[in-house]
This record gives structure tokens, C-alpha cells and sequence, in this order.
């Protein structure tokens, strides 16, 4: 059945920023896929409610709360991960983000911290994890990457630089850890996360977005879930170093940030 190359029984995954949104839909897919799922983020209580949903799907969940951006924090997730489960199969990296800000806004500390959240803490639960992945013969790594690494808008300059940085770590590392490794990004658009919560409660900034996007509608996570699961299962077992487009179809940004000229 081709179905079932998209299950992953027996499998162990980590994912981050796992507490809402796309992290947690991604939990609970891959636990409906057939995986137990070590799930990180800042808020325990978030994490217990997504690990309720883990288990409903009747997979294990190991809760691991931790501030990423910790020096050595992100090695030790991957160590508590393998020492919760036994084993490690797949690692979705899901922290991320930086505020829009005017150019002149824009300090070179902001470009650094984007750069360190977005790509930096990415590359230390990669880099940690590589050894158990290979133990356990193998493995997928995601990164979740963002439209904006690839298209040009004002107020972006500090995110979409560090989620271009990304994206091309994900071509980079594919090529260093291939072939036992598989190393892929998803490039997302709009979704509705607590991100977009005051575009969600603001009925003309949701129609702008929504018009400014080709599908006409803003993003579910489940959506970007699913593309998760097709690269870190055998149904994506043919790619590595891409970077999946799920973005409703957008070449340009669909939110006007009303920045002045100079």
C-alpha cells in the first residue's frame, strides 16, 4: 500500500517549538504516523497538553522543556531524547523567528540574534543528534524555513536573511551527511499560528493576507504537518537537500508592514 510509506513505526522524533502551532501539529502527526515524540519548547504547560495528544494517538510522549538558545542546551535535548526513547530517527527543527523592524531599525545584534535562533541552535541539535542517527541506521532531518528566505520585503531584513541562512544549511548539510542522512527544510507562507493571532482578530489585515496569496486563504498547521511527515518518512525517501515550498502559492509578501520610505 503506498499509504504506509508514510508511516514510521517504531520510530523516535524530536521536535521543537512543540508547544503550539506548527510544533505541535507536528507532533501529533508524526505520532499518528507511528513515531513516540520527544517534544521541546519554553512553556511546560503547552508541552503537556500536546503530549495529551501524542498519547491519544497511542504513542509515547517525553516532555522536555528547555530554553534552545541556552549554550549547550540543544545537545542536551538530543541526549535526553535518547536517553527517554533509547533511539533517534528524526529531527524537526522548528524554533525560529525575529521581528520586523525599519532598516535603520535594524542593529547588527538583530541580525546576529536571528541568525543564532533561526540557523544556530538548528545546527546544534543536528550536529548532536548525527551519531545517534547514524546508530539507529539512519535518519531525516527538517528544518522549517520561511517564504521569506527567498523573497524580497520591507520590515524583513534580520528574518529573512537568518530563514535564507537556513534554507542553504539545508542544502549544505544534505550534501555533508548524505547518504545515511537526508537533510530537508519546508518553506512556509502564512499560517495560522500565535504569530498571525493579531492578523487573525483584525478582519482587514486577514483580508489583505488572504488576498495577497494566490490559494486566497491563510495556511493551516496541519498543513505544514503533513509536508513534514512526507520528508522524514520513506514516502520522501528519494530527497534530500530540498526545500519544500508550502506558501499557498506566494512570490511576494502578502502583508503590507506600512514602513515609510526613507
Amino acid at each position: 500500500m503506498i499509504l504506509d510509506r508514510f508511516r514510521i513505526p517504531g520510530r523516535v522524533a524530536v521536535v521543537t517549538g512543540a508547544g503550539r502551532g506548527i510544533g505541535a501539529a507536528t507532533a501529533v502527526a508524526l505520532a499518528q504516523a507511528g513515531a513516540d515524540v520527544a517534544i521541546s519548547a519554553r512553556t511546560e504547560k503547552q508541552l503537556r497538553e500536546v503530549a495529551a495528544e501524542v498519547e491519544a494517538a497511542g504513542r509515547r510522549a517525553l516532555v522536555l522543556p528547555a530554553d534552545l538558545s541556552e549554550p549547550g542546551a540543544a545537545e542536551a535535548l538530543a541526549q535526553r531524547a535518547v536517553a527517554g526513547f533509547g533511539r533517534l530517527d528524526v529531527i524537526v527543527n522548528n524554533v525560529g523567528g525575529a521581528l520586523p523592524r525599519a532598516f535603520l531599525d535594524t542593529e547588527r545584534r538583530h541580525l546576529e540574534n536571528a541568525f543564532q535562533f533561526n540557523v544556530g541552535i538548528a545546527h546544534d541539535l543536528t550536529r548532536a543528534a548525527v551519531p545517534y542517527l547514524l546508530e539507529a541506521g539512519g535518519g531525516a532531518v527538517v528544518n522549517v524555513s520561511s517564504v521569506m528566505g527567498r523573497v524580497s520585503g520591507r520590515g524583513y531584513l534580520a528574518y529573512g536573511t537568518a530563514k535564507a541562512a537556513l534554507s542553504h544549511y539545508t542544502r549544505l548539510a544534505a550534501r555533508d551527511l548524505a547518504p545515511r542522512i537526508r537533510v530537508n527544510a519546508i518553506a512556509v507562507g502564512s499560517v495560522a499560528t500565535s504569530a498571525l493571532d493579531i492578523v487573525m482578530t483584525d478582519d482587514g489585515l486577514r483580508t489583505q493576507m488572504e488576498q495577497g496569496t494566490p490559494l486566497r486563504r491563510i495556511g493551516e498547521p496541519e498543513e505544514v504537518a503533513t509536508a513534514v511527515l512526507f520528508l522524514a518518512s520513506p514516502a520522501g525517501g528519494y530527497l534530500t537537500g530540498k526545500v519544500l515550498e508550502v506558501d499557498g502559492g506566494l512570490d511576494q509578501p502578502n502583508l503590507d508592514l506600512g514602513l515609510p520610505d526613507l
